[in-house]
C-alpha cells in the first residue's frame, strides 16, 4: 500500500505520467479498493478523523484516464466516464429504482437507497438510509444508522476540490432539504432539522447556555440543530444572515430511536 501511495503522489505531481499504462492501472486499483471498502478517503481514529489525501488524489486522477461510454440499462441510457456500481444482492444492500451509486463508492451491508445518488469515493455505513432524492457527494463519509431525509445534499470534494470530505457520523438524523458541504463534520447522534444549511463559514451557534457559543465547520456530538438568523450590519443597513442554532442535546443514556422521537417532540424540530 505504501508503494501504491508513493506512485499516486508521483502521478499527482507530474500529470505527464498519466499516459503510462502502469500508472493508469494503479489509479484504477485504488478506485477498485474504494469500491470494496478496503480503503477510505477518510477514517476515524482515536485522535479524530484522518484524511488519506493520496486516495482522494487517485479519485481525481481517475477522471482524465477514463473514456466516455454509453451505458444502457433496459430503456434507460447514460453517457459517462464512470461505470455504475453492481452486485447489490451480494453486498446486502437494498436499492430502490431509480437509485444510483457509482463504481468507487462503498455501501456497507444493510444500507438502504431510496431513489437517490451516491458518488465515487463515498463511504456509507450499515443501517443508513439514503432517502428519496438525497445525494451523497464524492468522497463523503456517512456513518452507520444515519438517516439522510428526502432532498438532503451532502457535498463532495471534487467540484471544487476540497481538502477534507464532508462527514456525517454514526446515528445522525439529517432532516429534509438540509445541505452539508465544504468538509463540515456533523458529530455522532446529532439531529439537523429541516432546511439547515452548513458550510465552513456558517455560524453554528449554541444557544442552550447563558452565553452563546459559536462553532464553525463542526457540529458537536448529540446536538439538536435548527435553521436560524443573526443580525449583521452592512453599509446599506442591518440585515438577517442565515446561521444554524443548537437548541438542545440528545441524551447519551436513551435508546437512539426513542431519543430521536423525543427530540423531535420536545424541541418541535421540523423534519
Amino acid at each position: 500500500m505504501e508503494a501504491l501511495e508513493h506512485q499516486i503522489n508521483q502521478i499527482w505531481d507530474d500529470r505527464s505520467l498519466l499516459s503510462k499504462k502502469e500508472n493508469q492501472d494503479a489509479i484504477r486499483e485504488v478506485v477498485d479498493l474504494l469500491d470494496k471498502g478496503q480503503v477510505r478517503v477518510a477514517e476515524p481514529t482515536d485522535d479524530g478523523w484522518a484524511v488519506n489525501q493520496w486516495i482522494k488524489k487517485a479519485v481525481v486522477l481517475y477522471f482524465p484516464i477514463q473514456q466516455m461510454e454509453t451505458i444502457e440499462i433496459g430503456p434507460f441510457e447514460f453517457h459517462d466516464k464512470i461505470p455504475l456500481k453492481r452486485g447489490y444482492a451480494d453486498l446486502g444492500v437494498r436499492v430502490v429504482p431509480h437509485a444510483i451509486a457509482r463504481h468507487g463508492a462503498f455501501l456497507e451491508k444493510g444500507v438502504i437507497m431510496m431513489p437517490s445518488y451516491v458518488n465515487i469515493g463515498a463511504w456509507v455505513g450499515s443501517g443508513t438510509m439514503v432517502d428519496t432524492w438525497a445525494t451523497v457527494g464524492s468522497c463523503a463519509q456517512i456513518g452507520r444508522n444515519v438517516h439522510l431525509s428526502g432532498g438532503v445534499g451532502i457535498g463532495g470534494v471534487l467540484e471544487p476540490l476540497q481538502a477534507s470530505p464532508t462527514i456525517i457520523e454514526d446515528n445522525c438524523f439529517v432532516g429534509s432539504r438540509c445541505i452539508v458541504v465544504e468538509g463540515v463534520k456533523v458529530g455522532t447522534e446529532s439531529v439537523l432539522g429541516a432546511n439547515v444549511v452548513l458550510t465552513q463559514s456558517t455560524r453554528i451557534i449554541d444557544v442552550t447556555g447563558e452565553e452563546a457559543i459559536t462553532h464553525r465547520g463542526v457540529v458537536p456530538p448529540r446536538s439538536v440543530v435548527i435553521p436560524g438568523t443573526y443580525t449583521k450590519t452592512f453599509p446599506a443597513g442591518d440585515y438577517q444572515v442565515a446561521c444554524a442554532l443548537i437548541i438542545g442535546k440528545r441524551k447519551e443514556s436513551t435508546d437512539k430511536k426513542v431519543s430521536l422521537n423525543d427530540v423531535l417532540r420536545d424541541y418541535n424540530v421540523a423534519v
